[in-house]
């Protein structure tokens, strides 16, 4: 396997993984009753992962690192057409941690849930065209 095929391998996986992350959101929003820190965790993963993706396929490296700011500054670097986007999704960093552990915070409303959700199909379906404009098949 040449470079260029594992550097678009394993874009594809992060992009996969990503839309793996919107599905299973979508799965704990539909839970009764629904699982509202757990989707709002995977909106933040799926934001994560399509942007590593990006990160990958231009051959970037990055920290190993939830903050979706610090991810998305290196993204918009690449392709300025994602600072909508990787602004909007920036405040979902907090999910990666926030409700993960019994007693920190309470639950996010369905309307954060939603919010999050959202964002992170915008970021993915933008890192997603912004990969197929340059060449990849997502």
């Amino acid at each position: 396997m040449t470079a260029d095929e594992a550097r678009a391998l394993d874009t594809r996986a992060c992009l996969a993984r990503a839309r793996e992350d919107l599905r299973a959101a979508d799965v704990d929003l539909a839970a009764s009753p629904s699982l509202l820190a757990d989707a709002a965790f995977h909106a933040q993963q799926a934001s994560e992962k399509a942007m590593k993706g990006l990160l990958a396929w231009h051959d970037e490296p990055f920290r190993k690192t939830h903050d979706l700011a610090v991810i998305g500054l290196q993204c918009v670097a690449i392709d300025a057409g994602l600072e909508v986007q990787v602004r909007a999704a920036a405040p979902l960093t907090q999910y990666a941690w926030k409700f993960r552990y019994p007693g920190d915070d309470a639950e996010p409303t369905r309307q954060e849930a939603d919010h999050a959700l959202n964002v992170a199909r915008s970021l993915v379906a933008g890192v997603a065209a912004a990969l197929r404009a340059r060449g990849l098949e997502t």
